[in-house]
């Protein structure tokens, strides 16, 4: 029966994800859909927006070769994916396919929602609130804040149950200990729905009613009303032992809608403050950590730096929502301005630092670095303006010139690069092994593979060149020229 929930729901799940795949696939058979791979890496690229390599076809060795791809993308995102081996993806085994869609919907869908739960409810700047405001709602903050630190030493299993029981907790009668038998009578998704959008639901009548009918009830509302996918039925749930996973896969969504709510201005302002709190504190470790590694090696700095890359980019995704508003100018707070501004500038200082040490690596690989970025620079450039064809082409003509000529130093710097001694005359490392992958990847993904696109983009520009010519004398063809004779006569001579 577990095995039969899980498959129904997760199924459903992966097709809600899959609907917004171009274009769209609907699974019908779990078990046998996922052998030949290509599902597993559809899943992922929408789950992921990124481009994963595969093979086309469906022989054995394709397939297998998917799969692969699929779960290698997997390990590398640092999940661990134990007794889960290609050849049991191929065969379809119940236990291993459902063991592995759940470690993508616990990852992707479970803890990423989790991490929001920071943003939703207010997380604390890195100095916490000031001690010299004792005013109530100073108080009422800090205590929001410490709840918040203590909410994340917790698991995002024990993040999202927290969440779900404080939508219940507004209605007193409904209580939430776990992701089990608490869902059975229907009143805690009730209550949920009662919290996000007040007045679709009755709870009092609810209590009058059967467990069957209060989660019939429950489903439809979600699904009609907030646009939440009928991942569970009835019988799912109003069971002696519930499905664990696929009640938290269900409740998840609930949590996902919730974020899509419009905020208080309040709450906006709130986040405003931490987040300009968090970004004058990165600023500040930033100018003490140039000071602190101005006598170091480059080797010493750069590892500096990775290691304040990490660390900032795994602070700032509490801060991503509000960062990254879609507000337009006109439309932001004078503070909401103040701290875009703020943004601009650590970015700009974190570039400034990056360049810089791209100037200090040793030689050769100074020049690589310049030449890779001279490359790059180009290649971000926007494509002439094809209205006046004549002019594009010849913009198109000197592009191709000054690519040619960098292109000409591939295979040099390509050799130098991959025959780098990277040790000084103690044995010790010149450049952190890191920046030289990052140097290869780059000189193969984004400049060999991008070579030939330029001369595409060169001969689609003639092509656009040559039918805007034709169609200019088309129509100026606007008047009759007798028989079908002269016409095929003046056509020959054009």
């Amino acid at each position: 029966q577990r095995e039969f929930t899980q498959k129904k729901t997760f199924t459903s799940w992966i097709n809600s994800i899959l609907a917004k795949h171009i274009p769209p696939y609907v699974v019908s058979d779990l078990y046998t859909d996922i052998q030949q791979g290509h599902l597993l890496l559809d899943l992922l690229e929408v789950l992921s927006g990124q481009h994963l390599p595969r093979e086309k076809g469906f022989n054995t060795f394709q397939c297998r070769s998917n799969i692969e791809n699929a779960l290698t993308f997997l390990k590398s995102r640092s999940l661990k994916l134990i007794n889960i081996h290609v050849a049991d993806i191929i065969e379809g085994k119940p236990s291993i396919v459902l063991g592995l869609i759940w470690t993508i919907i616990f990852h992707f869908h479970i803890e990423e929602l989790a991490r929001t739960l920071a943003c939703t409810y207010n997380q604390p700047s890195p100095d916490g609130p000031g001690a010299a405001d004792s005013s109530p709602k100073a108080n009422r903050s800090a205590k929001k804040s410490a709840k918040i630190k203590e909410r994340w030493k917790m698991s995002a299993t024990k993040a999202l149950l927290l969440w779900a029981k404080e939508q219940c907790s507004l209605h007193s009668s409904v209580s939430v200990t776990d992701f089990k038998s608490s869902w059975r009578s229907g009143l805690a998704f009730l209550a949920i729905i009662q919290t996000l959008r007040p007045g679709l639901v009755d709870l009092e009548k609810a209590k009058a009613r059967s467990n069957k009918e209060n989660l019939k009830e429950a489903f439809r509302i979600a699904e009609l009303e907030l646009n939440i996918p009928r991942l569970l039925e009835p019988e799912d749930v109003d069971t002696v032992n519930p499905d664990e996973k696929s009640i938290m896969t269900y409740v998840a969504q609930f949590l996902q809608y919730s974020k899509n709510l419009p905020e208080s201005e309040e709450d906006m302002q709130e986040k405003v403050r931490e987040a300009m709190g968090w970004l004058a504190a990165q600023e500040e470790k930033l100018a003490k950590l140039l000071v602190e590694t101005e006598n170091e090696t480059y080797y010493q700095k750069y590892k500096e730096m990775m290691s304040f890359m990490e660390t900032f980019n795994q602070e700032k995704i509490p801060f991503l929502p509000v960062l990254s508003s879609k507000r337009g100018e006109a439309e932001l707070s004078e503070g909401q301005q103040q701290m875009r501004e703020q943004w601009d500038k650590v970015i700009s200082q974190i570039n400034e630092w990056k360049a810089k040490l791209d100037q200090m690596l040793p030689s050769p690989l100074d020049s690589i670095e310049a030449w890779l970025q001279e490359v790059e620079r180009l290649q971000a450039e926007d494509l002439p303006d094809l209205q006046d064809p004549f002019k594009a082409m010849s913009v198109f003509r000197e592009i191709i010139v000054i690519f040619k000529g960098l292109m000409d130093c591939f295979d040099s710097h390509l050799d130098t690069l991959q025959s780098f001694k990277n040790e000084d005359e103690k044995n010790m490392p010149l450049v952190l092994p890191e920046k030289l992958e990052e140097m290869r990847r780059r000189l193969f993904g984004n400049i060999h593979s991008t070579n030939p696109s330029t001369f595409l983009e060169y001969h689609y520009g003639l092509c656009s060149a040559i039918a805007n010519e034709v169609k200019l004398k088309l129509n100026i063809w606007d008047v009759k020229y007798g028989a079908k004779e002269s016409v095929e006569s003046l056509l020959e001579n054009w």
